[in-house]
């Protein structure tokens, strides 16, 4: 196994602070998906990040099945679709079906959004995101989940839903990277004992890799770009779930470097640059109401203007 720090979650369990985002781009991946787990698992990789959304559950289970390695090694987090806030219990349980793996580590509501037959509804309406984490919450009387989450919630969306929670949710996943560092939201959170845990670390195609900052930094170290990001999320105590399917990536993307003060402040203020803090993701919305999957930034509780840049 990959010599990684684990994090304790405020419920008193353990999470490798470094796993394998399984989203490949879009839905599915099948036999792509089977290999890519299972080489990730040769690599060292304990931690494997999937949804219902992603339509890969089943490619994820088999590949641990199949490592031979004990269930007990292995962190598996899966996702509550937008589609089945109204069927917590009964999507909770296919999901655990499909990955086939006795149980789920750790159980994410993955948007705060809810769609009903095909419309997405607004934050008042039924079902609303604090009715859904009731629901979750039950689940973990099953004994078949241990540790439960939210993704992409903001102050905003967790300000409205904690007074309402018997269980705080255990982590919160967000896009997450030095052009979107999260400060308030991350201090937010590690107030109320919630750790963030960062998708699409090293964004999306080569914007991040290719910064002259970071790779300038990689160069001093002699390191990879990717490694100096991964390592920056991991030391500012983060969770991160990077994704590769090449096997020289996936070895280097889980071998942390050495960041000294200094490089951590220049990989934290790298966001300050011109036109350098924004998502790095392709799911914004360029019309107006700008927004995403059919809930405004203001909804959300996001920052943002047009293309996702930080307002």
């Amino acid at each position: 196994m990959a010599n990684i720090p684990f994090f304790t979650l405020n419920d008193g369990t353990k999470i490798p602070s470094l796993g394998m985002g399984c989203f490949m781009g879009g839905p599915g991946g099948g036999e792509r998906v089977y290999q890519m787990c299972s080489e990730a698992l040769k690599c060292g990789y304990r931690h494997f990040d999937t949804a219902a959304g992603y339509a890969n559950e089943e490619e994820v289970g088999r590949a641990i099945r199949d490592s031979g390695i004990p269930r007990s090694e292995i962190y598996v987090t899966t996702k509550l679709g937008s589609r089945d806030h109204h069927r917590v219990k009964e999507a909770f349980e296919e999901s655990l079906k499909k990955l086939d793996v006795s149980y789920i580590d750790l159980y994410l509501m993955h948007w705060p959004l809810a769609a009903v037959d095909g419309k997405v509804v607004g934050p008042e309406e039924h079902p609303t995101y604090t009715e859904t984490w009731k629901e979750m919450e039950k689940l973990l009387q099953t004994g078949k989940v241990k540790t439960l989450g939210v993704s992409n919630f903001s102050i905003k969306t967790l300000e409205h839903l904690l007074p309402h929670c018997e269980i705080i949710p255990a982590t919160n996943q967000v896009e997450l990277h030095p052009c979107l560092p999260q400060a308030e939201l991350k201090a937010y959170c590690e107030a109320k004992n919630i750790l963030l845990t960062g998708y699409s670390p090293l964004g999306q195609g080569t914007f991040l890799i290719e910064n002259t900052t970071i790779k300038a930094l990689a160069e001093k170290i002699s390191t990879s770009p990717a490694q100096i990001v991964i390592s920056w999320a991991v030391k500012r105590g983060t969770i991160t779930i990077p994704k590769s399917e090449n096997k020289e990536r996936m070895l280097a993307n889980i071998t942390l470097v050495s960041l000294s003060a200094e490089d951590m402040a220049v990989l934290d203020a790298l966001h300050q640059q011109p036109n350098m803090h924004k998502s790095l993701l392709t799911y914004h919305s360029k019309e107006e109401p700008l927004g995403v999957f059919g809930w405004t930034y203001e909804q959300l509780g996001w920052n943002m203007g047009l293309g996702g840049v930080v307002a």
